[in-house]
């Protein structure tokens, strides 16, 4: 099964959509291998977003993303990366369909609820930044045999 991670920014935080993103993805049928709340360093955050260290608006997204804590999540199942984006919705919260996370829940570019990893790729090393190996779990879902086919794919 493939991992993905999202996190849950702070204007997520700041309006109550805790219980509502997170109820998104167990409904989908995907499986959350770990969950946490956590206040993001300056490290981290530069880390994570070295891609845009050098842009002008950079310093706004550290200040927001500094704001409260985040949740981070590992979430876990067939296609998870691909699973999760399509449920995240586009970037601009104004452009995202109606029915995704951000089409439902945000107005905005930057204070756009969640981040998800974009590639399989990025998931793993995203993953490792937010969690400790001891801070994932594996467990089955009783639920498994209902969400996939046989053929679709194995719970170990």
């Amino acid at each position: 099964m493939e991992k993905t991670l999202i996190l849950l920014k702070p204007s997520a935080i700041q309006r109550g959509h805790i219980g509502h993103i997170i109820s998104r993805f167990e409904n989908k049928g995907l499986r959350i291998a770990g969950l946490k709340m956590m206040q993001l360093t300056d490290e981290i955050i530069d880390e994570h977003y070295a891609h845009l260290l050098d842009k002008p608006f950079f310093p706004r997204i550290k200040a927001s993303m500094m704001a409260t804590p985040v949740i981070a999540g590992c979430i876990e199942g067939l296609d998870a990366v691909a699973v999760v984006r399509t449920l995240t919705g586009v970037t601009n919260g104004r452009n995202a369909a109606p029915g995704t996370i951000r089409g439902d829940f945000s107005m905005s570019v930057q204070e756009n609820v969640i981040h998800a990893s974009d590639s399989i790729e990025s998931a793993k090393t995203e993953i490792n930044r937010f969690f400790k190996a001891e801070e994932l779990f594996e467990y089955k879902l009783a639920s498994f045999p209902f969400i996939y086919s046989t053929d679709e794919a194995k719970q170990d």
